[in-house]
């Protein structure tokens, strides 16, 4: 078998992971302990995240005619990508978090939702809370008032509307008694 025919399987593998993905970092790994990335893949696997090591060249030919392209001048030297088809945020998240612990994980860029982003601009985004942070906060926002507005009604009802409604309540039974009184005299 020819060599390209060998690689070929490996190029397509890479298209069809970053086909619909929603982010892609490119990060060099050199360095980290087998137990640091151990711990990594971990990290990312529970997050629903891709993370391989591939050859630059392949990657670079998978990378051609997409929105990923503009990776492929950083692909210098042992990298790694992390790929996300649900979360956009994710793979900068993780990778970010655990490169404060590793300082030999280096974050080089990335591309979220079709926009690149420079290894600065990677870092920005892991700041960004995931959607479900940003959806139960959202949800706590819109409740807040709700609730705030139940509380003092549930509260005026327990001390002085209490009282309002029991003084209210013997003149609603005197008009009940006038009104059957007065029915038989009109006819």
């Amino acid at each position: 078998m020819a060599k390209v025919e060998l690689k070929q399987p490996i190029v397509q593998e890479i298209s069809e992971n970053i086909k619909d993905a929603q982010c892609v970092v490119l990060v060099d790994y050199c360095g980290l302990t087998v137990e640091e990335d151990t711990q990594l893949r971990k990290q990312l696997r529970e997050a629903g995240v891709t993370y391989k090591v591939y050859k630059n060249t392949l990657m670079n030919f998978a990378f051609k005619g997409t929105d990923f392209e503009s990776m492929s001048s950083l692909l210098e030297g042992p990298n790694a990508i992390a790929i996300s088809k649900d979360d956009a945020t994710a793979p900068a998240r993780i990778l970010a978090k655990f490169a404060k612990g590793a300082d030999a994980l280096e974050l080089k860029a990335g591309v979220v939702e079709g926009t690149f982003y420079d290894a600065d601009g990677i870092k920005a985004i892991a700041a960004v809370p995931s959607r479900e942070e940003l959806l139960s906060k959202f949800l706590g926002s819109i409740q807040s008032p709700i609730t705030n507005l139940a509380r003092v009604l549930n509260q005026i009802a327990e001390q002085g509307g209490g009282a309002a409604a029991a003084e209210a309540a013997p003149a609603a039974e005197e008009a009940p008694a006038e009104e059957p009184a007065e029915a038989p005299a009109a006819e």
